[in-house]
């Protein structure tokens, strides 16, 4: 495949991932891991997982740190160079968030119009428990049969996960489970 088809292939499927994304970036997950891994091929299963978890803990939104990094890695794996592939992830972190742009900027502009009205209302709490779906899906794809998750990652997140019920400081417990990873790997 030619770069520049590349490019518009990378561009209109981010592009699509930020229409149809709702919920956020973990809602996302689902839909750009069949994008990248499954129709187009560009990443395995074992990247999208390394990908989605670098992410996580870069700051930034889940969905634009992944679509930058899986940008980069399209075009790399391709066998073009490191200059191709920054163009790779600038174009994919692009397509992504232009839809939520735009969107945003009719919301904005018609939101303080209608915010009262009960349909408004009424589709907004409809909205929540399939946002919920969507991130309980995201964390379901990421346990697969090619990553699966041992007795050691369990016992990471049960420590994290307590604690941050606890309202220990997030970026602490960040970087306590990554000190607790590189001991126990």
């Amino acid at each position: 495949m030619a770069l520049f088809q590349l490019y518009l292939s990378i561009f209109f499927s981010f592009f699509k991932i930020g229409l149809f994304g709702f919920g956020g970036g973990y809602a996302m997950l689902p839909l750009i891991q069949q994008e990248v891994v499954y129709t187009h091929e560009w990443i395995t299963v074992s990247e999208f997982t390394d990908i989605v978890a670098i992410s996580q803990t870069t700051p930034g939104p889940i969905s634009f740190n992944s679509a930058t990094y899986i940008g980069y890695k399209a075009i790399n794996n391709t066998g073009h160079g490191t200059l191709a592939s920054i163009f790779g992830s600038a174009i994919s972190t692009l397509a992504v968030s232009l839809p939520s742009f735009g969107i945003m900027t009719l919301v904005v502009t018609f939101f303080f119009k209608f915010k009262e009205n009960r349909y408004v209302r009424a589709a907004l709490f409809g909205i929540k428990p399939a946002v919920i779906g969507l991130i309980a899906a995201a964390g379901i794809l990421l346990i697969n049969r090619f990553n699966f998750i041992d007795y050691k990652s369990w016992l990471i997140f049960s420590v994290v996960f307590l604690a941050s019920v606890k309202k220990i400081d997030p970026i602490l417990l960040i970087a306590l489970a990554g000190l607790a990873g590189f001991i126990l790997y």
